[in-house]
């Protein structure tokens, strides 16, 4: 089973507020879903299932993930109104006989994979975000896999997502480098 990836998408697509101007010079003038749209047509074809571990922003996010498969998504520290209300803080999904664990993450990224790994017992795999930096550990046994994020480079030295592939009862994780 191929699963994309992605979290810390953070794109506001109404209005002219900061982060608006700062990222449509950052993607080249692209609207960011259309940026996002390029980014999940090319790398995520083929997937099975989509992981997103919060900070959506908005509902346009999910509504493009869903175009291309099934979306488990958690609720990040920016998802405020609708997307905090609908969104769980973390979840646990069983894909193809593994136990997934997913979260958002919170403070510093100092410490953070300890602290997302003390929220789930028995899972395979931890999927979390917030620091923007990818991480694709094998911990005490656990897969612990942040994907980075697609559009902010803050903490982090590039943009990136991430495919989990779960072949023979194993899992392992890729990051993709954008």
């Amino acid at each position: 089973m191929k699963i994309g990836v992605i979290s810390d998408t953070h794109i506001v697509t109404g209005g002219f507020g900061f982060r608006k101007v700062a990222t449509q010079v950052i993607y080249k003038n692209k609207p960011e879903l259309n940026y996002l749209r390029e980014i999940v047509e090319k790398h995520f074809k083929g997937v099975e299932r989509i992981l997103h571990a919060g900070d959506l922003v908005e509902q346009e996010v999910l509504d493009l993930l869903e175009e291309t498969a099934p979306v488990d998504a958690v609720c990040g520290n920016m998802d405020h109104g609708e997307m905090s209300a609908k969104l769980p803080v973390k979840k646990v999904l069983t894909l193809d006989g593994m136990r997934i664990g997913l979260i958002h993450g919170w403070g510093a990224p100092s410490g953070i994979v300890e602290r997302v790994r003390r929220e789930f017992k028995d899972v395979e795999a931890i999927v979390f975000g917030h620091t923007h930096s990818p991480i694709n550990s094998l911990i005490g046994g656990v897969l612990m896999f942040n994907p980075g994020s697609p559009t902010d480079r803050r903490f982090a030295p590039f943009n990136s997502i991430g495919l989990l592939n779960i072949d023979s009862g194993k899992i392992a994780g890729e990051i993709i480098r954008l």
